[in-house]
């Protein structure tokens, strides 16, 4: 009996140095693991239970073993069936708890991670206890774009704590105020040639807005990339974290003027070893525009293709006609412009010419029949080999005065018989005449 008494007093002294309050934190040691739940044992006069699911990790793997020591809460000192009910999750979410109202007293910053979109603002994740960042103050200046920072680590201050709401209020605009520096140090940490990271807060026409910390930098939709773009969209996208180089800085503006494509080589160096002039080479079509199509050679290397060099026959032809996106088609360097940094090309001198050919295949004196393809007042073009034309002028069309009645006298569709006067395959001429067929009949009789 004494030895049992003396058990008793012992055990009542350990009792008295744990908190027995409900909802206070103790360390318990894991006797037993269980298919659904795990038994500790806190030193209490009951074992206590706590569901498996409070000790799995984020992949659903147990992350204790039997003799761990734990810290949990005590829910509830004995529910009616002599076991005591505690909570490993409240355990973890007081002493995080606790943590962020130190780091809220110290008025530090905090990394969080910008989990999802809210009315108003965002949640962030906070050592796993979800906080809030109003839409406000997110920058420095009020923005509707703010979207990009979603699923982004970045740095907060925490102004707001009520642990009776579970309510945790951010700011990120704090934060990037605290780093708000004097013009000097400004344009000290902008330096020219300086390579920063950023995240893209938003695209337009023109370019991109980077996110730099604390100021905003303008990413020309011309420093984007050494080919040309119609879009920043094409190789841009809202929230992705770039790294860019410094262009200038401007002080009165306060603004940063940044490039991206300057961190790779410029593809011109390549020029000299990689194009000829009057070379033919193969490319993807890369942009077609109005007046022509843009041609990729490879290396970041573009020329153009006016619409005057797509084809022989149709010098005003519509590109998209001719050729599509990503086709593959043979251009033939025509000039290099170094100073305007323009590589002009031509498709058609990579095609049958068929003004050379009908000079190869006729002479002048030969008498040819031909389509009326169209009337004008100064003549008649008439379809040739090859789908050229050729010109009867006004004045090749008859040896009387009454030209213009004689002109009237014929229709679009309508034979014609004519005679070569003269080919020029530079130029791409080709005249004909009408009159100096009955020359040729007079002469003849």
């Amino acid at each position: 009996m004494e030895s049992q008494s003396e058990f008793e007093v012992l055990f009542h002294d350990s009792m008295s140095n744990i908190d027995m309050t409900p909802g206070s934190i103790v360390t318990a040691t894991v006797i037993e693991i269980r298919n659904d739940y795990v038994v500790i044992n806190a030193g209490l006069k009951s074992e206590g239970i706590i569901p498996k699911s409070q000790f799995l990790n984020v992949k659903g793997e147990l992350e204790i073993a039997l003799g761990d020591e734990v810290e949990v809460t005590l829910d509830m000192i004995e529910d009616g069936y002599g076991e005591t009910i505690m909570s490993r999750e409240k355990a973890k979410r007081t002493k995080i708890w606790d943590e962020l109202e130190k780091v809220q007293a110290s008025k530090e910053n905090i990394e969080g991670r910008v989990s999802g979109k809210v009315k108003g603002g965002f949640t962030v994740d906070l050592l796993n206890i979800k906080a809030f960042l109003p839409g406000s103050l997110v920058d420095v200046r009020p923005t509707k774009e703010t979207d990009y920072i979603e699923g982004k680590v970045l740095e907060f201050k925490i102004i707001k704590m009520d642990k009776i709401r579970n309510n945790i209020v951010l700011s990120r605009k704090a934060v990037l105020m605290d780093q708000n520096s004097s013009p000097e140090e400004i344009a000290e940490k902008y330096t020219e040639g300086k390579v920063v990271k950023g995240f893209i807060k938003n695209l337009t026409d023109y370019g991109a807005f980077i996110d730099l910390g604390g100021i905003d930098g303008l990413l020309h939709i011309t420093d984007i990339s050494w080919k040309r773009i119609n879009h920043p969209s094409e190789l841009l996208r809202v929230g992705d974290e770039i790294s860019v180089v410094v262009l200038k800085y401007d002080t009165e503006k306060n603004r940063v003027s940044l490039g991206m494509k300057q961190l790779l080589d410029d593809p011109w160096d390549k020029i000299p070893e990689k194009l000829e002039l009057n070379t033919v080479y193969k490319g993807k079509v890369a942009n077609i525009a109005d007046y022509g199509v843009f041609v990729d050679l490879g290396d970041n290397v573009e020329g153009l293709v006016r619409t005057s060099e797509l084809n022989w026959t149709n010098k005003n032809i519509n590109p998209s006609k001719v050729v599509n996106l990503g086709d593959e088609i043979e251009v033939k360097v025509m000039e290099i412009d170094n100073e305007k940094r323009r590589v002009s090309l031509s498709h058609k001198q990579c095609l049958e010419n068929p003004w050379s050919n009908f000079d190869d295949n006729n002479s002048k004196g030969d008498i040819i029949t031909s389509q009326i393809k169209s009337i004008t007042d100064f003549g008649i073009f008439v379809g040739l080999d090859g789908g050229i034309d050729g010109l009867i002028h006004i004045t090749d069309l008859t040896s009387e005065d009454k030209q213009e009645e004689a002109i009237r006298s014929y229709k679009k569709g309508d034979d014609i018989s004519s005679i070569i006067l003269s080919i020029d395959a530079e130029r791409e001429r080709v005249s004909l005449g009408v009159k100096q067929l009955e020359t040729d009949k007079s002469e003849t009789e």
